[in-house]
């Protein structure tokens, strides 16, 4: 099976408001305007329910399929997250965001457009049974909107029972996609270390306690984690990428500041890294004599995509864009909070791919309108199949 022939109908229409939601670029939880655009247009669709506000600016469609329904599934989660970032847009695209400072760097726009595309097809056509839940969450970028519309009831109150996202994947041609079982994206903890030692003159660095020297050795030090205590066949990462201190060349700094992330695949070791990163900080202030304030965050878990929705949704992948088309990918660093929904109910993650673009996160990054059809008709698929009738 192909893509859709109806939805290449509608490439046209998802393309345009596509563009329309990529020149109003929003920040977190303030997507008021693409809420509504979302809400306004599953509303013109016929969707059965739509509800907004959900996880603070979260919105949520059903439709409900007009065949029997059978002993299987009865309602299914599909997701799309609608922020942007804090990006200067540097495309210089007809439609480029109009909004100085936020820009669609990561493709959010394309998922949004692509949802309701499937939405607006389900809509006409209803050829499942149970129900389809569209989800278009807020704050992805580092907001945990996923949390929050989970924390909100998501799954219980839509009788979700399976929930699957997609997300666009530079690099992957288009018309493929790209899957793995088990964790395909990272858990995203932050540390914020604050350093206090004695400043002072620059050429009497004998009287001081000097920040800046402190910081480069907890930065090196912190690296042996990874190089020497985290088993060479698990991943992790530690990149600590802010170092704030001083602002003369002659004065060594009272302070300075160090802020990171770090990256991991399995349960098991952040818990190791968070103790080896408290005993690093703890050791390096015993030896500098600095005082070390460290604050460690854990942030969003392991996307974790289940075993039997993962076949699932291969499975409707290969239909869309053909066998050879559909790979299996290595597992990412990058994180994303869909995890959350996954801890919450089964399902599964995809990449659709976006083709020799800018990477994600970089101001010259577009999503690419070719891959529309492809994502879209991935979505009704699944749908039509899990969904099936009696």
């Amino acid at each position: 099976m192909p893509i859709v022939n109806r939805v290449a109908d509608l490439q046209p229409d998802i393309q345009a408001w596509r563009r329309d939601i990529h020149q109003h670029p929003e920040l977190l939880y303030d997507v008021h305007r693409t809420a509504a655009f979302v809400a306004d247009r599953l509303r013109e669709f016929g969707c059965d329910e739509v509800v907004t506000g959900l996880g603070q600016t979260g919105v949520v469609g059903v439709i409900k399929g007009k065949k029997p329904a059978g002993e299987g599934l009865k309602a299914i989660g599909l997701r799309a997250d609608m922020d942007a970032l804090p990006v200067e847009e540097q495309t210089n695209l007809p439609y480029a965001s109009k909004t100085p400072g936020k820009m669609h760097a990561c493709g959010h726009d394309g998922h949004t457009a692509m949802l309701l595309g499937a939405a607006r097809y389900l809509a006409e056509t209803r050829n499942f049974a149970g129900d389809a839940v569209v989800i278009f969450q807020p704050a992805e970028e580092g907001g945990a909107g996923g949390a929050a519309m989970v924390k909100d009831g998501l799954m219980e109150r839509f009788g979700i029972e399976q929930v699957y996202g997609m997300h666009n994947g530079p690099g992957i041609p288009i018309g493929s996609f790209a899957i793995r079982p088990g964790p395909i994206m990272a858990a995203t903890d932050e540390v914020d270390i604050k350093i206090e030692g004695l400043g002072g003159h620059a050429a009497r660095p004998h009287k001081c306690v000097d920040s800046v020297l402190v910081g480069a050795q907890l930065i090196t030090a912190l690296q042996s984690i990874v190089a020497r205590s985290v088993d060479p066949l698990e991943s992790a990462v530690i990149s600590i990428c802010e170092f704030h201190a001083g602002n003369a060349r002659n004065v060594i700094p009272q302070t300075a500041e160090l802020r990171g992330t770090i990256r991991t695949l399995t349960p098991e070791v952040p818990k190791l890294v968070e103790k080896r990163v408290r005993e690093v900080v703890a050791g390096v202030a015993q030896i500098t004599g600095a005082k070390i304030d460290l604050h460690y965050k854990r942030n969003y878990p392991v996307v974790n995509n289940h075993a039997a929705q993962t076949e699932v949704a291969t499975r409707i992948a290969k239909q869309v864009a053909g066998e050879a088309n559909v790979l299996e990918m290595p597992p990412l660093m990058g994180g994303e909070d869909f995890a959350y929904m996954l801890e919450a109910r089964p399902g599964a993650f995809i990449f659709c791919g976006n083709g020799d673009s800018a990477g994600l996160h970089h101001p010259a990054y577009n999503f690419n309108d070719e891959a529309i059809v492809y994502g879209t008709s991935y979505w009704i698929k699944l749908v039509e199949e899990s969904l099936a009738a009696a």
